[in-house]
């Protein structure tokens, strides 16, 4: 069951070490997945991992790369994505408006970490080409007020 919003006392800023302290804090479920949520009711978190070469991370939003089609060695799109699975998750909170949390990998003197952003919500989705040349589902984010 998704739940939407800041969970417990965890705020903006705060860094956890690994996914799966995310996951057993209840910030990100899936350990291992960059999307949360469900298809009926959408996206609850995201990760942005520097796994896909089309995010785009910025001051005043986030360009955040749909699912699939990415090869697992290379890392490299390989073939389009299409509407399905996490994709729909998030065009889900398109429609629905309710908020995501966001985190990202950050570096910590420890190795890796990842930083609680924010909460966010969906503005846009795009199917258009990606670096590669396929067909990329780019959904845009802005912080929620």
């Amino acid at each position: 069951m998704p739940h939407f919003g800041h969970i417990s006392y965890y705020r903006p800023g705060d860094v956890l070490e690994n996914r799966l302290a995310l996951s057993r804090a209840g910030l990100h479920r899936p350990t291992r997945a960059g999307v949360s949520g469900s298809e009926l009711e959408g996206a609850d978190s995201i990760i942005l991992a520097d796994q896909y070469e089309d995010d785009d991370f910025r001051e005043e939003d986030i360009i955040y790369s749909g699912s699939g089609g990415r090869d697992p060695r290379t890392g490299k799109q390989v073939t389009n994505q299409d509407m399905s699975g996490r994709n729909l998750m998030l065009r889900r909170s398109l429609e629905t408006g309710q908020p995501v949390r966001v985190f990202r990998k950050v570096p910590t003197e420890t190795g890796s970490g990842y930083r609680y952003e924010g909460l966010y919500h969906v503005t846009h989705a795009a199917y258009e080409p990606g670096k590669s040349g396929f067909l990329v589902w780019k959904f845009r984010l802005v912080p929620f007020h």
